[in-house]
């Protein structure tokens, strides 16, 4: 039985709609907000309003490329956090009232579960999926945690970062460069040229299987401006080494956790999720680590790596057959639960 789903993501300032039959994804369409670049980051109700002008496109886009109509929609899965509270409610509300006036139900998605599951979309390319359990690195601006995916919907946060996450740790050292928003793909494409001996920046020491980014941060901002009183273009000079010194930092500090909980744990499918798991980097040592320690590795593609509605229609298809549908009462939630 086919089975379709508008899925509708719009936790931070992406506004994404795909449609998906079972776990096949048919259409996955996202508008990006440009206008936050001038800003060094994205402002919140520039996002939200910015959703409201992209989710009428983007679902009509969506539902064109897909080649089904609106009538033929069997429930409407939508974001209901974590994220920007004013972009939640732009989805929440469009999913609802949609839903209401199609007379179909509504599906809540748990952003962070949505990542776990992108792993188990149909891809042509990639057949195999992980097995359970697996443990699941999510990696993004927001976030930073070792999953244990016992199954579709029984998991465990093993471990997280007490403070900042490894992606605006990223955006805050290339911001501190002077690279201009979002940093971090700038800093993998820099770090391509660079040496990542070149410079050496203190690891954390976090008990367990935790991280901790803001140490790093500041030691970074401290390294550079010690050497700009020295040679005002220094980072000018050193742009590429710079950028792959602090990459290999940061991937080191993720690695490090992520092997220590596979082998303490006895997991041996480990998968990454989120908008770092894009990196170049990341993905070249996870896939070298796994060889190394006898691990399946999973890596997704990179469109569903950044924030996509593709995740969130497919987890809500995983819902569906659970018949767990939200109420029309439902509200968003800026902050994990």
């Amino acid at each position: 039985m086919s089975t379709y789903i508008l899925g509708i993501e719009s936790s931070c300032d992406d506004t994404s709609a795909a449609v998906s039959v079972n776990t096949k994804i048919l259409a996955n369409v996202i508008a990006n907000q440009n206008i936050h670049k001038k800003y060094g980051g994205v402002v919140p109700e520039l996002a939200s309003r910015a959703h409201q002008q992209n989710i009428i496109p983007v679902i009509d886009i969506a539902l064109k490329e897909a080649k089904i109509a609106k009538n033929d929609l069997d429930a409407i899965a939508f974001t209901r956090g974590p994220g920007l509270l004013g972009s939640l409610l732009v989805g929440t509300s469009f999913a609802k009232s949609m839903a209401l006036g199609l007379d179909i139900p509504i599906i809540e998605v748990n952003h962070l579960h949505a990542h776990i599951l992108a792993h188990f979309i149909d891809d042509e390319e990639n057949p195999e999926k992980p097995g359970f359990p697996f443990l699941c690195l999510i990696v993004s601006g927001g976030h930073t945690q070792i999953v244990l995916v016992k199954d579709y919907f029984d998991t465990e946060i093993v471990g997280q970062t007490i403070d900042d996450a490894s992606g605006e740790a990223f955006d805050k050292a290339a911001k501190i460069m002077g690279l201009p928003y979002p940093g971090g793909p700038l800093i993998d494409k820099l770090a391509k040229e660079g040496d990542p001996e070149a410079f050496n920046f203190p690891e954390p020491r976090i008990p367990g299987y935790d991280y901790s980014f803001s140490g790093l941060k500041t030691s970074f901002l401290y390294f550079l401006r010690d050497n700009l009183k020295k040679d005002s273009d220094f980072i000018e000079r050193h742009k590429n080494d710079l950028s792959a010194s602090i990459q290999r930092t940061i991937i080191n500090v993720l690695m490090k956790k992520l092997e220590l909980a596979a082998r303490e744990l006895g997991i041996k499918d480990v998968t990454i999720a989120g908008g770092v798991s894009a990196n170049s980097e990341l993905r070249t040592t996870l896939k070298e680590t796994g060889k190394r320690l006898g691990w399946r590795v999973f890596i997704p593609k990179f469109e569903y790596c950044t924030d996509n509605a593709a995740m969130v229609a497919v987890t809500g298809y995983f819902r569906y057959l659970r018949k767990e549908f939200a109420g029309q009462d439902i509200t968003p939630y800026p902050r994990q639960i």
